[in-house]
């Protein structure tokens, strides 16, 4: 069974929102804690989202006993690619000493907090702000409701969290044993950049807290297993930078760590070179034209530069270079370099660039 309400945007023929983990656990909480009070789940449930929308979600399984009432609802991501999408997402709700408010804890599933640099401290369960506001909300209007004096324990569980938790960002920010409860707005936007985009400022917090003075940002595994072995670098100072290259850059501005690798394949170096920040397929392309223009300012053979200019990617325009023994991987490294620290402006960051083809051989570097 999924959510009852209809996803914000859910226009035939447009991406369907959906809801975040953080949303779904506010809803479960919600239910728990009123049948704990009235002895009745409310299905479907309403609850207030932080940007005042109401959504209604109907409830997946219930369970009341004398010490507590526990309730879920399976979290639909809409057309997002989410990896929670279709999770068990579960809340049990405890009366809790007198005076101790609403105290959250970390049920199976639900990972913990092993490193400084996150929102959370150490030890804590990781349920993010947003959502620990949310069910602390839910629960208050609630007890003020049916005159209770709100002091609970609030347990979050995601069915099989810690098989899905191997695939997101949370291991290496120390986030161990299972998933993050996440969501700022409750509304999860089909393929939108700001999970990732969060998840790489997490990875920086992490990493200066952890003392790290060099860090790698790095468009893929291939890439990234090319800067820890050139580099030694551990796990934690690894950021998956995607395509969000202008998303590391701007954050290390603000957050700056001495040293900044960047990896990457040609394609999307060569995008960096040029000046994109952004270096998905869809929103920025290689300017092959652009790569004809190093080739003869650093004067390279006229007919190598014509043949880039028509060569079919950036991988071509590697190759025929290659073949001419001329480091237009060089080249790349040093534009993407230029642009990496225009963007870092005044920042005390010291950038060096490894360009890599698909195989991971090193094919450029600079600085």
């Amino acid at each position: 069974m999924t959510s009852a309400a209809t996803p914000p945007d859910g226009t035939p023929g447009k991406l369907r929102y959906g809801w975040t983990t953080g949303a779904c656990a506010t809803a479960a909480t919600t239910a728990a804690y009123q049948a704990l009070l009235t002895g009745d789940f409310p299905d479907p449930v309403t609850i207030t989202l932080p940007k005042g929308q109401r959504p209604a979600f109907a409830l997946a399984t219930e369970e009341i006993t004398p010490g507590y009432a526990r309730a879920a609802v399976v979290k639909d991501a809409g057309d997002d690619p989410d990896v929670t999408h279709g999770a068990l997402v579960q809340a049990t709700v405890r009366r809790a000493a007198p005076g101790s408010g609403v105290t959250f804890r970390a049920g199976p599933g639900v990972g913990t907090v092993t490193k400084p640099g996150l929102p959370l401290a150490v030890g804590e369960p990781a349920i993010n702000p947003v959502p620990r506001a949310m069910m602390t909300a839910a629960v208050g209007e609630l007890a003020a409701r049916f005159g209770d004096p709100g002091d609970v324990e609030i347990e979050i569980s995601v069915a099989n969290g810690a098989e899905l938790a191997r695939k997101t960002w949370n291991p290496r920010l120390g986030i161990l044993g299972g998933l993050s409860i996440l969501g700022t707005t409750g509304i999860v936007v089909p393929y939108s950049c700001a999970a990732w985009i969060d998840s790489i400022r997490r990875g920086v917090d992490v990493a200066r807290a952890a003392g790290r003075t060099h860090v790698a940002g790095c468009t893929g595994s291939t890439s990234e297993r090319v800067a820890a072995e050139v580099h030694g670098l551990p796990e934690d100072a690894l950021l998956d930078m995607g395509d969000f290259a202008g998303a590391v850059l701007k954050y290390l501005r603000r957050h700056p760590v001495p040293r900044l690798t960047i990896a990457g394949g040609v394609g999307k170096l060569s995008k960096l070179a040029d000046g994109h920040l952004d270096l998905h397929s869809g929103r920025s392309q290689v300017d092959l034209g652009a790569l004809a223009a190093l080739v003869r300012g650093a004067g390279g053979p006229a007919d190598l530069a014509a043949g880039i200019e028509t060569a079919n990617t950036a991988l071509d325009a590697l190759q025929q270079s290659r073949a001419r023994d001329f480091p237009l991987g060089d080249l790349i490294a040093a534009g993407a370099r230029r642009t990496a620290v225009g963007v870092l402006r005044e920042a005390p960051v010291r950038v060096d660039v490894i360009v890599i083809d698909r195989a991971g051989t090193i094919v450029g570097r600079a600085g």
